[in-house]
Formats: structure tokens, sequence, C-alpha cells
């Protein structure tokens, strides 16, 4: 059955009234918690995982997705209106698009960050329906050690790319690779890193380390750094653009579309390299009037970077469906999510579960129209969002974490890993270590031992069975040089310094 087919079937199960249900419940989420500062999709989609246990895999899925679209569109409304990028990947829509509404103009940048985030976005999920399926054709041939290198490359770019250090990165990951030791050795038998507990034989639930590091972790780090004062937020009528507008903008959303789905989609890309070379991209491309608005508030700083944001959002997914590679905290909790209905992404969730696939990508069409009628019409109430009390908020965050992570098994085992598994993604951010490698290694530790356990067993203990492939060579190739490209970078400034 050709890709248009299937997306054809997706599109007759998204539409039917749950699902639409489900994926209005998603935009608007994301978009809510995409606009509250310090609050992301990662940590939205890992809080509501307990709660789902009783929806179906393709609703919850859809759910799911539309979070992660919204807390893309939403993260934009705080950046203009606050000057305080909600997510890491909207800093650089928050240097023209606050100074734009400094200038009066908040409903023209808010407008064209949601129109360019709604353009980029159905552009990159039509590349995301063509690239998935040649992806997935390429994926079936891998053996046991071509998944072990690519585990090896998601670690190391992951570690080098999302951190300050590549010391940081790599210390990250170490703490997430022994918590996902944590149980029964699947070939031995033995159990490890239990201490004793009974509970701990079966591991520690990969949503109590989602909830823990990332909710729990969140919240206990912003609190601690509460400001009581209300937040000055800039005031703003309906978005609308006028048509010098519309013609200064769609140019950089068609060049941020083209730089963000191929970041994107590759391990470590991430949303924040994309949104930057966008925004230095138009800004080299500015002429006349724009040239002299730089700085001031030009609106293709805006359009660029935002259609960049949504596009790489795409991109993220063809890596996660077809390989189960994650290259993005959002992705990570996301393969968590997979995993909790005991699916695991790759080749096989392709043949095994088409409809679940093609569903959740046909929803990404849908969610992407319901973000742009609700962003809108609706930015003025997403700006009075912007007052809710921050102790309101953040307790609400630790008292719902708590209740979601009790209600999977019914045992205070889980709640107290769950408050040391938070106290340690406070610590995380206190001193700087990235979050997302740690979820990584938990969630593909694992699954990096099977792998490479199954690749030595199949060689005899020969060790050089791991380098006999071509892909795999390519594959530790790449992990070897995204950990040396940083030390390249660091020394390549040392010299240019005086």
């Amino acid at each position: 059955m050709s890709s248009f087919q299937l997306l054809l079937d997706g599109f007759a199960a998204a539409l039917t009234p749950v699902n639409l249900l489900y994926a209005l419940i998603g935009v608007t989420l994301g978009t809510l918690v995409g606009v509250l500062p310090g609050i992301g999709p990662a940590m939205t989609v890992a809080l509501l995982l307990p709660i789902t246990f009783t929806v179906p895999p393709a609703s919850a899925f859809i759910m799911f997705a539309g979070i992660y679209y919204g807390g893309m569109y939403g993260g934009s409304t705080t950046s203009i209106l606050l000057n305080t990028p909600g997510e890491s990947s909207s800093m650089i829509t928050a240097l023209e698009g606050n100074k734009m509404a400094r200038r009066g103009r908040a409903a023209q940048a808010l407008a064209t960050a949601a129109i360019g985030s709604f353009v980029a976005g159905t552009i990159a999920t039509a590349l995301l329906v063509v690239a998935a399926p040649a992806v997935v054709s390429f994926a079936i041939s891998f053996g046991p050690e071509d998944y072990f290198a690519l585990a090896i490359l998601a670690f190391t770019a992951v570690s080098s790319v999302l951190s300050r250090s590549i010391v940081r990165g790599l210390a990250s990951l170490g703490l997430g690779l022994m918590i996902g030791l944590v149980g029964i050795d699947q070939q031995t038998g033995q159990a490890r890193l239990t201490l004793g507990i009974p509970q701990l034989l079966d591991g520690i639930d990969v949503v109590i380390v989602a909830v823990g590091l990332f909710a729990l972790g969140e919240a206990l780090y912003v609190a601690s750094r509460l400001r009581h004062a209300t937040p000055e937020v800039v005031p703003v009528g309906r978005a609308w653009m006028g048509r010098a507008d519309w013609r200064r903008s769609w140019l950089p959303w068609l060049r941020g579309t083209a730089l963000g789905f191929p970041f994107g989609a590759l391990p470590g890309g991430g949303a924040e390299i994309p949104t930057f070379l966008s925004y230095a991209a138009e800004k080299r491309l500015a002429r006349g009037v724009a040239r002299e608005e730089y700085g001031k508030g030009a609106i293709e700083g805006v359009a660029g970077p935002e259609a960049a944001n949504n596009a790489s959002a795409a991109g993220t997914l063809v890596p996660l469906l077809t390989l189960g590679l994650p290259t993005s905290a959002t992705a990570a909790i996301l393969l968590a999510a997979f995993q909790q209905y005991g699916l695991q992404p790759g080749p096989q969730l392709f043949d095994h579960n088409p409809a679940l696939v093609w569903s959740m990508i046909a929803s990404l069409f849908i969610g992407n129209t319901m973000l742009l009628v609700l962003n809108l019409p609706m930015a003025p109430l997403w700006a009075r969002v912007l007052r809710i009390p921050r102790p309101y908020l953040y307790s609400g965050i630790v008292l719902f974490a708590a209740l979601g992570v009790y209600a999977l098994n019914g045992t205070v085992v889980d709640l107290f890993v769950l408050y040391v598994l938070g106290l340690l993604g406070y610590a995380m951010r206190r001193f700087g270590l990235p979050v997302a490698p740690a979820v990584i290694g938990m969630i593909l530790g694992p699954m990096a031992e099977i792998q490479l356990r199954r690749a030595l067993a199949i060689g005899a203990g020969d060790v050089t069975v791991l380098v006999r492939s071509p892909v795999a060579v390519v594959l530790l190739a790449l992990a070897f040089l995204a950990l040396l490209t940083p030390l390249f970078r660091k020394a390549r400034r040392t010299r240019v310094a005086p």
C-alpha cells in the first residue's frame, strides 16, 4: 500500500470525533504550556503519561503530537510579549519579537509567528510523509551492530550538542545509563542496583524517570528562583498582518522551513541551531527598511526562526518513528510513551502498527490547522495566562506528578523514587547538567546493551564484529566526530582570541 493511501487511512482515523477531541485537547494544552515560562512540551507529556493508561494508543499519541506542536507555537507568545522564552528554541524569536511588541507591533509579531508556524509545520509534515517510508526501507537491513552504533551516535551527539560542555553532557548520560541498569539482567537473571528492594527488580518505570527528572525537577528548580512579582506583559489586540508584512514574511517562512526540517532529523540537531541560522541568514539577506530595523524589531527576525522551530519538530519525528532514535528531550519522552504501551518505534512499527503511525502523522496536519485558529484570535487570552501566580502553578505540578505516579502501581516506593529523581533533576539544573542526555541514556541504554550482547554472540566474542558493517562504521565515525567537534571549536576560539 502506498504512503498516500496509508495517509488517507490515517486521516479517516484521526477525523473521528473522539480523536478530534484529543487533538484539540493536545494543541490547547501544548499552547498553554508553551506560553508559560519554564513549562515545555516535554514536561507536559511526562506529566500526562501516568493518566493515559486507559486511553487507546492512537488517541494518546494524537494528543501527545498536539502537545508537541502546540508547545512550539506557544513559546513564541512568551518570547514576544514577555521577552522570556518558554523553550530554548524560542530564544532567537525574543531578539526581534519583543522589540516589535515594544514598538506597538505585538499583533504583527504574533501573527507572523503563528502563520509561519502553520506554513512550516504543514510543509515539514508533508516531508515527513515522504521521508519516513524511505528511512524505514533502509533501516530494515540493520543488524545488531548497526543498532548499537546508532545508540552510540545518539549518546554522543545529544551529550555534546545539548550541553555547554562535553563533560557535563557525558556525566548526565552516565546517570541515565546507571538508572537504566536497575533491575534484573535479562541475560543472567541477576539483580542489579536494586538495593534489596523487591519493587525495583523490574527496573524503574520510564514514566517515573520522565516525570521526576523533567516535571518535578523543573518545578523545584523554578520554585527555588521564584519571583512573586507579576510579570510585565506587553498589551496586545487581535493578531493581524498588513500587506507589507505578508510580503516581508513569506520568503523567511520558506527558508526557515528548509533549515529546520533536516536539522530536526539529525541526532543532536534540535531546534536551537536552525533557528539561529535562520536569524543569521535573514539578517544577512535583509535590504532597505528591513536592514535598518534589525535590532529594533524586524519582522523577518521573527518569521524565519519561528518557521525553523516548527519545521524541526516534524523533522524530529523522522528518526523517532523510523529508528526509535530520540533527538530531543520531547522526543525522548514520546519514546517513553511508546514503551509504556509496549511499542518500540522503528521499522517494525510501520509494519505492525501502521494505523497508529499514520493516524498520528495525519493528526499533525489537523493539529496545525487547529493551532492557527487558536493562536490568531485568542492572542489576548494567552497573554492573560502569563499572569497566573507561579506558586499556584508549580505546586499544582508537584501534586499532579505525585498523584499520577502513585496511580501507576499504588506503591509508596514509586513515590520515594519519584522524589529522589526530582531532587536529582533539581541538582542537575542547579549545576548545569542537561536533563535530556540522562533520559535518553535511561531509555536507550538497555536497548544498546541488548544489541551489543547480540552482536558479540553472533561474532563469538570477537569485538571486530562491531565494525564489520559499513553502516556501523559510518555511525561510529559520526559519533567520534560529534565528540571532537566541540573540542575543535574550543581550540579555534582559543587560537583566535588575543
